[in-house]
């Protein structure tokens, strides 16, 4: 039966916070699931290394050509500024480009690796035996629902960029959204692989997601300080696809709750 999700927000935000890292340790401890993260491993090596060879020839090639340039102090200054503010862009681009077209080609493979680890932690193994083709029919399922939900993301990202046009207040309400937005998005795609086995869509995973708000909100503030690690990117994708299915697994019943968070919250009742 489902565990009621709990209302102590720091716990549940910590459970969230450190499932992406906890899932180095479930890797050491369960080594046949490693196999499941080759391939995604080097599509994400693959990917990460394109798109910044890609960004580093934009910036060189068309980005510091552009900047403006003149022999007085303040042309220096402008200068800089124009440069720090390119530099965080193509970051930016280099940042999305590897989610998005990183979690695409990988899903196949990730939603293969969440099954095996819902297997690990909860004893019940699957009867079905490995075929190609069914495997090929649901990889081809899951990279299309991948791709709509890419979509959806991309377009609302552009949707909102004109928010910048308008001094002041605009930037920041874009930065409030475009943060809002990708923190959500980070949690709903990492746990779609598990919910959506259990035929759990859209509107079951919002409200799945809503009625954990803090225990999914410190899960995609894990996945963003794993990506902001560098080289670290390359295996996160895979250590937040293990992390939020061994949430979903937690919230269900079907495997205790982390001992540190148990601990927290001991703390706090004798407080």
């Amino acid at each position: 039966m489902p565990v009621p999700a709990k209302r102590n927000f720091i716990v549940n935000f910590s459970r969230g916070f450190f499932a992406p890292f906890r899932s180095v340790r479930m890797l050491r401890n369960n080594p046949r699931l490693i196999q499941y993260i080759l391939i995604p491993f080097l599509i994400n090596a693959l990917v990460f290394s394109g798109a910044v060879y890609l960004g580093l020839d934009f910036f060189g090639s068309t980005v510091v050509e552009h900047i403006p340039q003149g022999e007085t102090w303040y042309w220096s200054v402008i200068y800089w500024f124009v440069w720090v503010i390119a530099v965080l862009l193509t970051a930016v681009l280099v940042f999305f480009s590897f989610t998005v077209v990183g979690n695409l080609l990988a899903s196949p493979f990730n939603d293969l690796l969440s099954e095996r680890t819902e297997e690990v932690l909860s004893g019940d193994v699957s009867d079905e035996t490995f075929s190609l083709g069914r495997f090929l029919h649901d990889a081809l399922q899951t990279i299309l629902m991948e791709a709509k939900k890419m979509w959806v993301f991309v377009v609302v990202m552009v949707f909102i960029l004109p928010l910048n046009l308008f001094p002041g207040i605009g930037n920041s309400i874009y930065t409030l959204l475009a943060v809002s937005l990708t923190l959500f998005f980070l949690c709903f795609e990492y746990l779609s692989f598990v919910m959506v086995r259990k035929h759990k869509f859209f509107h079951e995973q919002k409200s799945y997601i809503f009625a954990r708000k803090f225990l999914m909100l410190g899960f995609s503030c894990g996945v963003m300080a794993l990506l902001a690690i560098p080289f670290f990117q390359l295996f996160c994708i895979p250590l937040a696809v293990i992390g939020a299915t061994r949430l979903w697994c937690e919230e269900e019943g079907l495997i205790e709750h982390d001992r540190s968070a148990a601990l927290v919250m001991n703390y706090e009742k004798n407080e």
